[in-house]
């Protein structure tokens, strides 16, 4: 593989597991959102889920772009297993172990949402808890791993990543959540 291929491979790798963060973000956002049951301004409620499930797909796909770019990068090092068995990779196996284990994670919650239906509501429920995890541990291991960890343009997109959920933690985990949640219910 030629030099400017391998920097192509490695520059993809980067941006499309920077755009799986944003959209894994927005997600979780919109999960929240979702399970309040308010909608949104310019949609109905109905739409958020709707929009939740369609960007929650695109973060998906963009964390398997990421991976599959990385498999065939030859800085990144990535070998197959390093896709299921986390912290034995041979770049940064710390960093990178946090990745699979939110691969890992994405995995089980895509699994179980198309099999919604057959598992049950209560079972799905339970998985999709993995997602309060995935988004911490998809986090660290950009910080950890990136090459861009420590750069002011990464660390503010980073920042807002962390000021959106904890925002949307916060107003869950907030009286003003659960008030509405008990008219609804």
């Amino acid at each position: 593989m030629t030099a400017l291929g391998s920097q192509a491979l490695w520059a993809f790798g980067r941006g499309s597991g920077l755009v799986a963060l944003v959209l894994l973000t927005a997600s979780v956002v919109l999960g929240v959102s979702a399970r309040s049951g308010r909608p949104l301004p310019g949609l109905p409620r109905f739409a958020v889920t709707e929009v939740h499930r369609n960007v929650s797909l695109l973060a998906s796909a963009f964390l398997g772009l990421h991976v599959v770019l990385l498999l065939f990068d030859p800085y990144a090092q990535l070998r197959l297993f390093d896709l299921v068995l986390p912290f034995a990779g041979a770049y940064r196996p710390f960093w990178q172990g946090l990745g699979t284990v939110a691969l890992d994670l994405m995995a089980a919650l895509v699994v179980t949402s198309l099999l919604r239906h057959r598992i049950g509501r209560r079972a799905w429920r339970a998985v999709h808890w993995a997602s309060y995890g995935l988004w911490p541990v998809a986090l660290l291991h950009s910080l950890g791993t990136g090459t861009d960890g420590a750069a002011p343009w990464f660390l503010g997109v980073t920042a807002l990543c962390v000021l959106a959920v904890f925002g949307a933690l916060g107003w869950r985990l907030s009286t003003r959540f659960s008030a509405r949640r008990e008219v609804r219910g």
